[in-house]
């Protein structure tokens, strides 16, 4: 019983604190039309997880991260400074690229030890085994330093969102928005897995895009509903001994169909009005 309940109260608290972030970051990610952006961090984070299991690091320690990390600093400078006239190509094909090359990487990585295959696949849906006291703590404090950071800078933040181009070093700060995603993505992706990882940061934004533009309703919105759906989620696996990555990301997903379902039946209403 004792068991049960620790458990689940590390689950619950590591999902309070995911949301939190994650939510705020995927609203500007969607604002902005990146919406791949976040995945193309989240695979360049297996790929550091992968090469570590390649080097004999095993995943969900402090040196499988800090390769992760090392990963991750460079797919953020690319994203950051590769910017080509969107004229000729949008920025998202660049991080569309950047997302293929990285899942072909860990692939071929992955093929070259035994088992490799299996850590792909974790990778994609994570392990909760790794998730302990330890990371549950180290996490919280990372994710508060970025609360701080970002309330600190929001105004140039959502500059660069809402009136890109206006901005003085623009390129520099945009760096410090995708270091900041990547930060959360490192910490993140050998628990929930790349497919997860990304829904956590798109799923419960984009719910709440559907019914308000105001940044502070659209976070309680987003708050809400990531939180209530990952718990729907981590029930059903836990009971049903399903799959923890897939099962939270359809749990989000199902929301997010509700919310779509509302907004049409609210939109239709409104036109017949």
């Amino acid at each position: 019983m004792n068991a049960t309940f620790s458990f689940f109260l590390i689950q619950i608290i590591l999902l309070f604190i995911v949301t939190s972030i994650h939510t705020y970051l995927g609203l500007h990610v969607i604002r902005r039309g990146i919406v791949f952006s976040d995945l193309a961090l989240d695979q360049l984070a297996a790929l550091g997880v992968i090469i570590g299991i390649g080097m004999g690091i095993q995943g969900g320690t402090l040196n499988s991260y800090i390769i992760s990390f090392l990963v991750v600093l460079a797919g953020s400078l690319f994203l950051a400074y590769v910017k080509p006239d969107r004229k000729i190509i949008p920025h998202e094909a660049v991080i569309g690229i950047l997302y293929g090359l990285a899942l072909v990487a860990s692939i071929m990585v992955a093929d070259k030890f035994s088992g490799g295959a299996a850590y792909v696949t974790q990778t994609l849906s994570g392990c909760m085994l790794w998730v302990n006291w330890p990371l549950v703590i180290v996490t919280a404090v990372a994710y508060v330093l970025l609360g701080v950071f970002h309330l600190i800078f929001r105004h140039r933040i959502i500059s660069i969102t809402e009136r890109s181009g206006t901005l003085q070093n623009e390129n520099f700060w945009d760096l410090l928005f995708f270091i900041s995603l990547g930060i959360i993505t490192v910490l993140i992706v050998p628990i929930a897995g790349v497919l997860l990882a990304y829904g956590f940061l798109m799923i419960p934004a984009a719910t709440a895009a559907l019914f308000t533009k105001k940044w502070g309703s659209a976070l309680k919105i987003g708050w809400t509903v990531g939180f209530c759906s990952s718990m729907a989620g981590l029930l059903l696996s836990y009971f049903f001994r399903l799959p923890y990555g897939p099962t939270l990301l359809l749990a989000l997903g199902a929301c997010f169909f509700i919310g779509l379902t509302i907004n049409l039946v609210r939109q239709r209403s409104m036109d017949l009005n």
